[in-house]
């Protein structure tokens, strides 16, 4: 019962990992992303965009398609940003993307992996979540080929590899990581939650605490670190765990999860 629940605990904490969220998309399919992302815009349905979000988004898109020079890949850039404030990760990827191709800087790689591993993220279709993860990939091999001991960017082409290789190569990056850099937040907090994911929860304990000692603030560690605990059979420190995020975190959405498993270890 307990692990079953893990999912009501990362959507209200919020973790950034596409097997757990709802997709917030413009793009309708896998075929649809594939065509876009090599050639085509992103559809533009404004129906659930706020208003002034969506005229500005209709202004800039004749001005951003094609990228064709230094002013374009601009606009292309400036629409990006308006369609993640949106929240339509797909068509602002796709667009960070386009201006990625023809500025070709580091910058611009960054963006565009950010905008891609965002995408990823989000995606629960396993069929997209793949293509997302390869553009990802390619952007952040851009990044890691001028910088490469750049462990943000080796974090993220670790979980993509989730979607597109054999996990444990993921896995193999992220412990890679933590031998660089014993402190790493991301690869610390990623570990232990692909450790509870795999019912690790020995490892995943080791891992979280290990983060809570650098962050003690990390609600999403906490509330994960408590499922640990509680899925390898230690009610009362998961209780301690899922108490301290109340007293830490006052959001709404994290209390009521952290409530729904206290109320079930009274």
């Amino acid at each position: 019962m307990w692990k079953s629940r893990i999912l009501l605990t990362v959507v209200a904490v919020g973790i950034g990992t596409g097997l757990y969220f709802l997709p917030k998309s413009v793009v309708e399919n896998e075929s649809q992303l594939k065509s876009e992302t090599v050639e085509n815009a992103p559809a533009d349905p404004h129906s659930d965009i706020p208003m002034a979000l969506a005229e500005a988004i209709a202004a800039l898109r004749p001005l951003a398609q094609p990228v064709l020079n230094e002013k374009s890949a601009t606009f292309a850039d400036s629409l990006s940003r308006l369609y993640a404030q949106a929240g339509k990760y797909d068509s602002s990827a796709w667009y960070a993307g386009e201006a990625a191709t023809f500025l070709k800087s580091l910058e611009s790689y960054r963006q565009a992996a950010a905008r891609y591993y965002e995408a990823y993220s989000f995606a629960v279709d396993p069929g997209r979540q793949k293509v997302l993860a390869a553009e990802a990939q390619r952007f952040l091999n851009q990044v890691l080929e001028q910088r490469p001991d750049d462990l943000d960017a080796q974090g993220q082409l670790a979980m993509t590899l989730l979607a597109t290789a054999p996990p444990m190569q993921g896995i193999r990056k992220l412990q890679e990581i933590i031998q660089k850099d014993p402190q790493n937040e991301f690869a610390l907090f990623n570990l232990g939650m692909l450790s509870v994911q795999t019912s690790q929860y020995d490892r995943a304990q080791d891992y979280l605490a290990r983060l809570l000692e650098i962050k003690p603030d990390n609600s999403q560690a906490r509330m994960l670190l408590g499922v640990a605990y509680l899925n390898g059979g230690d009610k009362d420190k998961a209780r301690a765990e899922f108490e301290e995020v109340k007293k830490r975190d006052p959001d709404p959405a994290v209390q009521a999860a952290a409530d729904s498993y206290l109320k079930d270890l009274r």
